[in-house]
């Protein structure tokens, strides 16, 4: 991905972040709390096998409507 794209991806993902900020459920798993930017970049790696650095331009777009999909669809 380019560094243009890198940019607002991230931004787009740390804004995704702030909102589910104390919104995620409690897992015993985490018992100070969930991190929901390391949320957001877990599910991002899981659907696409790789970093969103590493993600090709051609899937910016694919990328930005996945994190808008976990912003919206977050329990």
């Amino acid at each position: 991905m380019n560094n243009e794209n890198k940019k607002k991806a991230w931004e787009a993902i740390t804004k995704a972040g702030d909102f589910l900020k104390d919104k995620l459920p409690d897992s015993p798993y985490h018992p100070k709390g969930r991190n929901p930017y390391a949320h957001i970049l877990v599910l991002i790696k899981k659907k696409f096998g790789c970093s969103y650095k590493d993600i090709d331009d051609e899937n910016y777009e694919i990328l930005i409507k996945f994190i808008e999909f976990l912003k919206k669809n977050y329990s």
